[in-house]
């Protein structure tokens, strides 16, 4: 019982809801690379994992509480403009926060993890622009505030296959992005 009135609160269902989206689908990034049940890296899917619980669903929750502060309708003509301001802003800090703070995770020296977020950020963001416009205007249009994040989560497994493959990427393939 009280596991499901923690859940009924929406931070703690992102939370649950990335702790396994992110590493499955870091999994599923790995099954495309031929990796198979003996070959994963499961270190990987625990840092993917542990990201997506524990940075990305706050960092959406809270981009979510504040932006419905600010614009309370639920209406097309403010979805709309929700999901420009949050690409103008949450989508940056969000696509180079992963590249940096995953390649920390990953042993890299900060110069290291800056040289990868210079080399993969730009490419990365503009795919995100033809990806999460349409996901957000849904989601600020038609969702319900309190399963907002979940929403967002469950369309983020397809965006964090693709970051995961960004982020497996030589640096020297990623103008290939």
């Amino acid at each position: 019982m009280a596991m499901i009135k923690l859940l009924s609160h929406p931070l703690a269902r992102g939370i649950a809801t990335y702790s396994v989206l992110w590493p499955t689908a870091n999994l599923v990034q790995q099954s495309l690379e031929g990796r198979r049940y003996g070959s994963f890296d499961y270190g990987q899917c625990v840092r993917y994992g542990m990201y997506g619980a524990l940075y990305v669903a706050p960092t959406i929750y809270g981009w979510v509480k504040i932006s419905t502060i600010m614009w309370p309708n639920m209406n097309l003509k403010t979805a709309v403009f929700k999901a420009i301001v949050e690409q103008a802003t949450y989508g940056p800090f969000a696509g180079v926060s992963f590249l940096y703070i995953m390649s920390l995770a990953e042993g890299a020296t900060p110069g290291e993890a800056m040289q990868e977020l210079k080399l993969k950020f730009p490419q990365t963001y503009k795919i995100g622009l033809t990806f999460w416009p349409f996901i957000q205007t849904i989601n600020f249009a038609f969702i319900p505030e309190r399963n907002r994040v979940t929403f967002v989560a469950a369309c983020s497994f397809v965006w964090t296959v693709f970051l995961a493959s960004v982020k497996r990427k030589q640096l020297n393939q990623t103008k290939d992005v």
